[in-house]
């Protein structure tokens, strides 16, 4: 749930860069929420609840993008059917670019990107 939170507190951070941790956290989240106001009915507050996490969502989708080493207009590939969703979701599950890009420094720390480039070899 920190990461959800974490993501909601941005809200309007449309800058740096967002782990793939961050970003998918939040959209499991926020999956699970629409789901059960879904499953309730509550069209209503399923509208603002939508509503409420629309910029938030798209800062986190903007941040992780950056975190690839690509600008937020990316995400207008969403625009086209199927196709433009098939190619963001690999953009969005990429690792990160290391070290700093011009977006920012990598999210994650020294250590523990080294740790992971030797679990990956």
């Amino acid at each position: 749930m920190k990461w959800y939170f974490a993501v909601l507190q941005k809200y309007m951070v449309f800058e740096g860069r967002a782990r793939r941790q961050e970003y998918w956290m939040f959209m499991l989240v926020n999956f699970i929420i629409s789901l059960v106001l879904a499953a309730l009915s509550f069209g209503a507050l399923e509208t603002i609840y939508g509503l409420a996490v629309f910029l938030p969502g798209l800062g986190v989708s903007f941040r992780r993008l950056h975190d690839t080493g690509r600008s937020g207009l990316w995400l207008l590939l969403g625009l086209i059917p199927i196709l433009g969703a098939l190619v963001l979701l690999y953009f969005f599950a990429q690792d990160s670019e290391p070290g700093s890009n011009q977006y920012g420094p990598n999210p994650k720390s020294d250590i523990e990107y080294a740790e992971y480039e030797v679990l990956d070899d």
